[in-house]
């Protein structure tokens, strides 16, 4: 069976996408420990980080940084957190967020039900940023 994260790669499921490419794709998640907060998925699903080929782990990891500075300016946030839990859903995936202090590290304090125009908004910011740097090829509305 499809992870959720597949079904949202294949649009089965909605996703507020900010980048797609052969290998890779990222959205916002649906609930957010501060807004901005993109999920980077690897299009293949692989379940344990640590089972990623290399090379794709190097790519998430500069896909992931790409949308971390992009975040950044976004939302004018004093530091970006990256994380890989891994137990949401099985299918890796990098979390990354503005981060403001050390509790925005914690997914149990995720926001249930977001206001899906702060979502988009998100979105729009993060895809106009990516945009301003360059990165026009991979971003979706």
């Amino acid at each position: 069976m499809a992870s959720v994260f597949s079904m949202i790669i294949n649009g089965d499921i909605p996703g507020r996408f900010v980048w797609k490419d052969d290998t890779a794709v990222a959205f916002l998640t649906i609930n957010p420990v501060t807004p901005g907060h993109v999920l980077v998925v690897p299009r293949e699903e692989i379940d344990h980080w640590e089972q990623v080929d290399p090379a794709v782990f190097a790519h998430l990891t500069a896909v992931s940084q790409t949308i971390g500075q992009a975040t950044r300016d976004a939302f004018d946030a004093p530091r970006m957190g990256l994380l890989i839990a891994g137990l949401e859903v099985p299918h890796l995936h990098i979390h990354v967020f503005p981060a403001h202090s050390v509790e925005t590290f914690d997914l149990a304090l995720a926001e249930k039900d977001p206001d899906p125009a702060s979502l988009e908004d998100a979105a729009t910011r993060i895809r106009a940023a990516l945009r301003a740097a360059g990165h026009e090829e991979h971003t979706s509305d």
